[in-house]
This record gives C-alpha cells, sequence and structure tokens, in this order.
C-alpha cells in the first residue's frame, strides 16, 4: 500500500523553510527602504550644501541661519521657499590651518597674500554635512 500524501514532518519542513526565505526577503526590503531614505536624505543635505558652497559670505563664520537667506538673490517656488524658510541651519566654522606667503616670498615684501583653509560643518535638524573652505585674504 503506497501513500500519496506528505507527512507531518515533510510539512513542518517545508513550512520552515518558506518562512526563513520570507523572514530574508522581508529584512532585504527593509534594509532597502533605509539605505535609499538615507541616499535621498543625503542627497538632500548635499544639495543644501552646495548653497553654502555657491555662496562666499556664509560658512566662514559661527552663526545660525535659515536656508532662505542663501537665495535672497533669486524667488524659489512656493514649496521650495517655505522648505528652506522652515529649515534652521547651525553653521560651525573651525580654522585648520593658516599659511602666509609673505613670509616665504623675500623678494616682495609689499605683498602679502595670506591663505586660510578651514573647515565648515552644517548642522541641521538631524544631520549634517562637513565643508572644507579656502579663504584667501
Amino acid at each position: 500500500m503506497h501513500r500519496k500524501a506528505f507527512t507531518l514532518i515533510e510539512v513542518m519542513v517545508a513550512v520552515m523553510i518558506i518562512s526563513v526565505v520570507i523572514a530574508a526577503l522581508i529584512k532585504m526590503f527593509a534594509n532597502n527602504t533605509h539605505i535609499f531614505s538615507q541616499l535621498t536624505k543625503q542627497a538632500k543635505i548635499n544639495q543644501y550644501a552646495s548653497l553654502f558652497i555657491s555662496n562666499p559670505d556664509y560658512g566662514l563664520e559661527e552663526k545660525n541661519i535659515h536656508l532662505d537667506d542663501l537665495v535672497t538673490d533669486f524667488k524659489p517656488e512656493s514649496n521650495l521657499a517655505k522648505e528652506l524658510r522652515d529649515t534652521k541651519v547651525k553653521i560651525l566654522y573651525q580654522k585648520l590651518e593658516q599659511i602666509d606667503l609673505s613670509e616665504s616670498d623675500q623678494q616682495d615684501s609689499n605683498s602679502s597674500m595670506i591663505f586660510e583653509i578651514g573647515k565648515t560643518v552644517l548642522k541641521m535638524n538631524d544631520s549634517s554635512v562637513a565643508l572644507i573652505r579656502i579663504r584667501m585674504e
């Protein structure tokens, strides 16, 4: 007499294998969702940082500003303007090194050029980005 059905142990093993595969797929989906949200957030932060790179008035001193202060030269669309107005940024500046070229150039003592290398950290609500800035005096 041949049985044509699965035994209870075979069914339990199959359910366990399927459960492990489904758990792995759910974990992979959750990781991908987290990574994508972090990349989206970092892309937005990098866009905000580009506003500081293009604006020489900010980033070389410590202060608190709203991002809409950086775009006073043009009128962004209303949604972007509101987002920039609502985003407060704390600027932390640290002078890393100062290079005085007048000390090394003995030929022309009237010309003095000083390079200041500094690190600007932009702290927003839940994220931050750092930039290296060079200022010539």
